[in-house]
């Protein structure tokens, strides 16, 4: 009779999206986070059920036959990536059949136009947010990614291959410059300590760095001789804004008390399909430009001609889908919550100068009752839990011919399609976007256009 944290030897047969990983054991079904089908492993169990078991994945006893590449010196260790040893062609595959048999399972009939790669596999990110720690408990300070599996405990990522050599010069700098001052890290489980995090974002076309020191308000540092120190880095970008950020909140996630200026300005600014957009510290962009401008590209190819047309784009971020529809449209409206997001979208279109294009900050659940126009076509890029199940059927009413759906979690947007599939619509073509390579996740883009008798 198989025990709760026995130890237990299995085959991975099957990597279902998001990263859930199958097996059987002794004819029971066997469930657990991540893997790579054909890995022989060592788990530990978990919950124990009539005809399954949840587990927990110890050891990799033998790499699968997928397994042809050896990957980042920090795989395994790191949690950021799960898919470094396999080639980017297996990648692709293994990404797309995820998706294919997701939306089958949900017996949902999708023409899926296959997987677009990255432009670029290696260095596409264009931000980290990196947390002080240590690797192990009274070790030498330490800054990167947390560790696999692991809450407290960080990896210094020295060598990180999906990142610019910028950001792994920035973040050793940092590391050595507080570990030789003895700096302490702010510890989360005592709430005592300075260092939280450091934030680099690097844009891809300008070169422009904006580097955000995250800390608490227990001690004060020489924060010109830290500025200084990063000014004398002999680096390809160029450093733009230096900015030091106050966070005094128990939780462990980036947020701001209140913010100073160090050096320079508080944004970058990146070009992407010919127009530019500020950055700011906390405003949400792509992580892959290069990427983004593709991903951006087919759902223009899917919007069709919008010429004369009135457009919603909702959860609309820093503005960049409705600046690129604006051009050709006759008027773009979007809608973010993040008020910081929505300065920096009015920004930007007045920067491109873009005059038919209005941003309205506020929740889109909250939002749409007061748009009255009727759109054309509407655009959504909603976050990982997709359209608030209380605003699909207001967005939906609108009525328009055309939806493009843009989602990041194509569990919550097989969840959404069933909605609009019951109102009239129905999925007339579909394509996946790889934009964060070596990782488990993928940009879906879906279009949906009305085909009933009489709309609701």
């Amino acid at each position: 009779m198989i025990k709760k944290n026995e130890t237990i030897e299995l085959i991975i047969d099957k990597v279902e999206f998001p990263n859930k990983g199958k097996a059987k054991y002794e004819g029971l079904d066997v469930k657990f986070k991540g893997g790579i089908e054909g890995q022989k492993v060592r788990a530990r169990v978990g919950k124990i059920r009539k005809a399954s078991i949840e587990a927990k994945i110890i050891e990799v006893i033998e790499n699968s036959p997928l397994e042809k590449e050896s990957g980042c010196e920090h795989f395994g260790l790191c949690g950021g990536c799960s898919y470094q040893t396999l080639s980017y062609e297996d990648e692709l595959k293994l990404k797309e059949s995820q998706v294919k048999e997701l939306f089958e399972r949900e017996k949902l009939d999708i023409n899926l136009l296959g997987i677009e790669p990255s432009p670029i596999r290696v260095g596409y990110r264009n931000k980290m947010e990196y947390t002080f720690g240590d690797e192990e408990k009274g070790g030498p300070l330490s800054l990167g990614l947390h560790m696999k599996g692991r809450f407290y405990e960080t990896v210094n990522t020295t060598d990180c291959n999906i990142i610019d050599d910028d950001f792994n010069l920035i973040r050793e700098a940092v590391r050595d410059y507080f570990d030789k001052r003895n700096v302490p890290f702010y510890n989360t489980r005592q709430h005592k300590g300075f260092l939280r995090h450091l934030v680099i974002r690097k844009a891809q076309g300008s070169r422009e760095i904006l580097i955000n020191l995250v800390s608490s308000s227990q001690q004060e540092i020489d924060i010109d001789g830290f500025k200084e120190m990063l000014l004398d880095l002999k680096l390809d970008g160029e450093i733009k804004g230096i900015l030091h950020t106050i966070n005094d909140g128990l939780g462990d996630v980036i947020k701001a008390d209140r913010i100073s200026l160090v050096y320079g300005r508080d944004y970058i600014v990146e070009k992407v399909l010919g127009l530019d957009f500020k950055i700011s510290p906390f405003s949400f962009f792509q992580t892959n430009s290069l990427g983004a401008e593709k991903l951006y590209s087919i759902v223009k190819d899917f919007a069709g001609n919008i010429d004369d047309k009135l457009v919603f784009d909702l959860y609309s971020g820093t503005g960049t889908i409705a600046q690129i529809m604006a051009p050709v449209a006759k008027k773009v409206i979007g809608i973010e919550i993040v008020e910081e997001a929505v300065k920096m979208a009015r920004e930007n279109a007045e920067l491109n100068g873009l005059d038919n294009v209005e941003f309205i900050a506020g929740d889109v659940l909250k939002m749409v009752d007061q748009l009255k126009e009727s759109p054309d076509l509407i655009v959504i890029d909603p976050p990982r839990d997709g359209i608030h199940p209380k605003a699909i059927n207001k967005i939906i009413d609108f009525n328009p011919q055309v939806f493009v759906y843009v989602s990041c979690n194509p569990v919550t947007l097989a969840r959404d399609i069933k909605v609009f599939k019951e109102r009239g619509y129905e999925v007339r073509k579909a394509k996946l976007m790889d934009m964060f390579p070596r990782t488990v996740h993928v940009e879906s883009i879906i279009l949906m256009t009305y085909c009933g008798s009489k709309k609701k």
